[in-house]
Parts: structure tokens; sequence; C-alpha cells
């Protein structure tokens, strides 16, 4: 569990900056590397694994389906050129970015030929509600064993949560700690709980997405904040702290709703 949260999630960066950002990361001990075929660049992942003298066996890698590949029907030409810029042979965790309208169960049956085929260990999805999940087990009988959605203090999304956990289903969290936002950044329980616990407060989120079962994916291109985000495991919230960052909860959704948002331009 303690390598499931060491998670790290690359974008697109002046080419030198991004490998060197992720080698340091891989460096520092993430071992989770996150990534989408919609980001680009993917050659540049390989390059910073190789660079890390990490051992690919010892790196979880994550790729999504892009919605581009899941609209022009070409879900596995993307996948195999994945593979190719990643220079890898298969890929630890595969999942579409967002569940496309009348194309992602399309997707799913592409994902379940290429884990069939030995190219992919686990499929997940992302940006899933329940439905889209129920949709896609009563298709054709293959469940996600990862679904990767919007949570943090601002919006907790707690029934996804448990409606994911009683199917046995892990969940990601991405925007962890709601994009620095004013409204959860400057409140004064942060200053409280960082004098008792003696971490900042986004560590202390990310503390607390991990006692709630939730892996959070982690984004920073400073050396010393990687290293920071790693220095979690030491402490434990207790549970009455724990219910105070859940009361922060207004259920307030910073990115897109999969179920009305205009898949063309994510």
């Amino acid at each position: 569990m303690y390598r499931a949260y060491r998670k790290f999630i690359s974008r697109p960066l002046a080419s030198i900056d991004y490998i060197d950002s992720i080698s340091n990361a891989l460096c520092r001990g993430f071992r989770l590397l996150d990534y989408s075929a919609a980001y680009g660049n993917m050659k540049f992942i390989g390059k910073a694994i190789r660079k890390s003298g990490v051992g690919r066996e010892n790196i979880t890698l994550t790729s999504r389906v892009s919605n581009r590949a899941q609209v022009e029907h070409e879900v596995r030409e993307e996948f195999f050129q994945s593979l190719k810029q990643l220079q890898t042979d298969y890929i630890d965790i595969l999942q579409f970015h967002w569940p496309v309208t009348d194309a992602y169960l399309n997707t799913w049956d592409e994902m379940v030929k290429l884990k069939n085929e030995g190219y992919v260990r686990i499929l997940g999805v992302a940006n899933c509600h329940r439905h889209h999940i129920e949709s896609l087990i009563a298709h054709n009988g293959e469940k996600p064993l990862i679904n990767q959605f919007e949570v943090h203090p601002l919006f907790s999304q707690k029934p996804l949560i448990s409606y994911c956990k009683s199917e046995g289903i892990q969940v990601e969290a991405y925007t962890p700690i709601a994009r620095y936002d004013d409204r959860l950044v400057r409140l004064s329980l942060w200053r409280q709980l960082e004098q008792k616990y003696h971490k900042n407060f986004v560590q202390i989120i990310l503390r607390w997405h991990i006692q709630n079962g939730v892996i959070p994916v982690i984004r920073s291109l400073s050396k010393h904040h990687q290293v920071q985000n790693l220095d979690i495991f030491d402490f434990e919230l207790s549970p009455e702290d724990m219910q105070r960052i859940d009361g922060i909860n207004i259920d307030s959704r910073l990115r897109y709703n999969p179920d009305n948002c205009d898949f063309s331009i994510l």
C-alpha cells in the first residue's frame, strides 16, 4: 500500500524539465506514474524512466485512452503507439480518460481485449459516475478495478467513494488539494492542524485522502515538494480531525461533470 500511494502525475512541459521532474520523482521513491495519451509527449516518460535508473518492473505505469481515440475508434492504434513511445511492451493500468457518450462501451470492449491479450495488467476507468460503471459491467461483465475522479475536501464525493468501495473498486483522486482554491487554503483549520501534527496543510490533506482509502494523484515539479508529498506516512489524523476535514465539503466541483461536459475539448 505504501508504494501504491506514491503517485506522481506528469503533464507536458519543456522536455528537459519534464524528463528531470519525472526522473527526480522516481529517484525519491514514487513508483506509480499516471499519464494519458491526451497529454502527448509520451516518449519523454520512457526517457525519464531510463534516466532514473529505476527498473521498469518496479514502476506501475498508468495510461489512459484519449477521447479522440474513442470517438475515432482508434483505441488499439493509439495504445500500440503509446507502447512504442514509452518503450515498453505492457501497461500496468489502462483506463479511459472520460466516459465519452456513445463511445465508452465500445472502448471498454477494446480495453478488455488488450488485457486478455496480455498487454495490460489491470483495467480501470476515470471520471465515471455509478451509472457509468454499472453500464460497463452490464455490457460485457468486466468490472473496472480503479476509478479516478475529482475528490478533495471541497468535493468529498462520499456516495461515489462508498459505492466504489462496495464493489471492490479502488478510488484515485485527482485535484486532491483543490488546485489551492482560496476557499480551502484560507481556512483557519489548517493552522490548527499544522501546529498539532507538525505537517503542512498539503500533507494533512494527502493524509486525509489516504485514511479515507483514496489514492491521491499528486503532481509537483519541485524536488522539495516531492519529498514533502512522500513524508505523510509517519503520522495519523485523529477520527475527530478526519471529521473536521470531512465537514469542509460544499459539493463544489472544480473540473468537469461527465454527464454534461463537452468531451471534444478534454
